[in-house]
């Protein structure tokens, strides 16, 4: 059972690692390209962060295969906690082919399907990336297409982890791993609500009422 962190805020990453509670992240080139940033040079400061036996998920954005493969490199050279993230399109296959053929992790994002996932397993995919949210969007339970890929997974023996994505409540962290996902990757507001109960809070301030009366005592 693992958490990604879904941002590529090098400040934000850095402060939720220091629990130790984080075992990877997934980024997002269009976002660091509005900040202002390259996103080699954030990938770069992302990966210095995390052992070498992470995941951070490194995005590619090209319309070929070849061209996804030419990207890629320039990820990959950086460390070997760099996993490669293409789109779940007949190009972006392609590419995962050829870059697992090389022992490079490979993360197929946009999964809407079942039988997308099947081919993602097929072209050795390490990663497969369900969208819960978005599929919840369309009128498709995201919670659900986790049950199916576990399923078919589970019975042929295909190892190839299910990253849950598209995270937007507790709720999905929750069912995403009852429904037997190996990951999550949320963003980092929802990561701060895991920590938080209404309950935990009433009880801290009693613990801190009843302290501060037996030291008046």
């Amino acid at each position: 059972m693992k958490i990604f962190l879904d941002t590529s805020e090098v400040d934000i990453i850095s402060k939720h690692c220091k629990p130790g509670l984080i075992d990877g992240v997934t980024t997002n080139p269009t976002l660091m390209m509005q900040a202002g940033r390259n996103p080699i040079d954030v990938i770069k400061d992302i990966s210095a962060l995390f052992p070498d036996d992470s995941s951070i998920s490194a995005e590619v954005v090209a319309d070929t295969a070849e061209e996804m493969i030419s990207q890629a490199k320039q990820y990959y050279s950086i460390s070997s906690n760099i996993t490669i993230k293409v789109p779940c399109t007949e190009e972006g296959l392609k590419a995962c082919k050829v870059l697992s053929a090389k022992n490079i992790p490979v993360n197929v994002t946009l999964i809407f399907s079942a039988t997308q996932a099947i081919l993602c397993a097929k072209a050795g995919a390490k990663y497969v990336s369900p969208f819960v949210g978005r599929c919840e969007d369309n009128g498709l339970s995201g919670i659900g297409l986790i049950e199916s890929i576990r399923t078919i997974y589970d019975r042929n023996n295909i190892d190839t982890q299910i990253l849950a994505a598209s995270i937007r409540t507790t709720e999905h962290v929750t069912n995403a791993f009852i429904a037997g996902t190996d990951i999550v990757t949320l963003p980092p507001s929802i990561l701060k609500k895991m920590y938080k109960h209404d309950l935990t809070d009433q009880g801290i301030d009693q613990f801190d009422k009843d302290w501060k009366k037996v030291n008046h005592k």
